[in-house]
């Protein structure tokens, strides 16, 4: 398994990290056999939020895993806090009682890794500042992120927290690319050149900020996966085509788009299927060409000026 630095905080992670967001739909010997396959594919590195599963998904993998003190010792465990029942919350106070409960759920006694779920509004950046401080401290949380915020929100918030923030978590798949393709029609009087992203994907690699991928087989809102969806014939015939060309998956060279962004931006995977998970591995692998990854990004329907 190829590894990735998130940020440049020295931190290395699988080139990957398993998303635990259904982790709640299937049966414990199914969970535990799939987490056995993603440790023996080196896959490691496991992204979970509080709300997963109405707050059940983390508590599920610790019980799958069979988390104890040596086990703890050979993953990485990542989740994310915020998002309340109706509103976002990032005060001090249900920063800190999250984690304690996500703690507690994964029978862990600290997070690799905390983002911040969603903005919210009323944000006091002071607060957020002392929470992930006394978390630090207290060795709760070792590295701090965020997930859907611009480039303002982050810089805002980077101006009181200490400790650097490594990670944005972005929907970003071949159908949902606009963070892209707002950077290739610079200057152009269309619809793909309005800026809905404040320039984020290179506002990230400026500030080394690692990009995680989520929901990377999307197409819109939770609307469903692109692969093999009648709705895309010219973007599966072309993800076909190199499929077959590199002997894998149609999984796999969707992965295999997103790795050839030179930003190392790394996908969150949400299967909770042992053979998807090797395709999606396998994606990590496979280095498209330029004309096939721009052969692909066309055939979603994405132009060029």
């Amino acid at each position: 398994m190829k590894t990735i630095n998130l940020g440049n905080s020295g931190f290395i992670t699988p080139a990957i990290a398993v998303g635990c967001m259904r982790i709640n739909k299937i049966e414990k010997k199914e969970a535990e056999s799939f987490i056995k396959t993603a440790l023996d594919l080196g896959a490691n590195f496991f992204d979970h939020a509080d709300r997963y599963g109405n707050g059940a998904c983390e508590s599920i993998f610790a019980d799958a895993i069979g988390m104890s003190s040596s086990v703890r010792e050979n993953i990485l465990l990542q989740s994310k806090c915020g998002i309340r029942q109706g509103y976002f919350d990032f005060s001090k106070e249900h920063i800190l009682k999250s984690v304690d409960e996500s703690l507690k759920k994964l029978k862990t006694s600290y997070l690799d890794v905390l983002l911040l779920h969603r903005p919210d509004a009323l944000m006091e950046c002071e607060e957020v500042a002392e929470a992930f401080s006394e978390l630090h401290t207290k060795g709760k949380v070792r590295h701090f992120g965020v997930s859907n915020q611009n480039p303002s929100q982050i810089q805002l918030l980077q101006k009181f927290v200490k400790q650097p923030l490594i990670i944005n978590q972005l929907q970003l798949s071949i159908t949902n690319a606009t963070m892209i393709s707002e950077g290739l029609h610079v200057n152009m009087n269309d619809d793909a050149a309005v800026n809905r992203n404040g320039g984020v994907l290179d506002f990230c690699r400026l500030h080394d900020i690692t990009i995680q991928a989520w929901s990377p087989f999307q197409y819109g809102t939770f609307e469903g996966v692109f692969l093999g969806n009648e709705k895309f014939p010219t973007l599966n015939a072309e993800i076909d085509k190199l499929a077959e060309k590199y002997g894998v998956s149609n999984t796999s060279i969707a992965l295999a788009w997103i790795f050839r962004h030179p930003a190392k931006i790394q996908p969150i995977t949400g299967t909770m299927n042992s053979g998807r998970l090797r395709d999606c591995i396998a994606g990590s692998e496979i280095t498209l060409t330029r004309e096939e990854w721009y052969g692909i990004y066309k055939a979603a329907g994405n132009t060029l000026p």
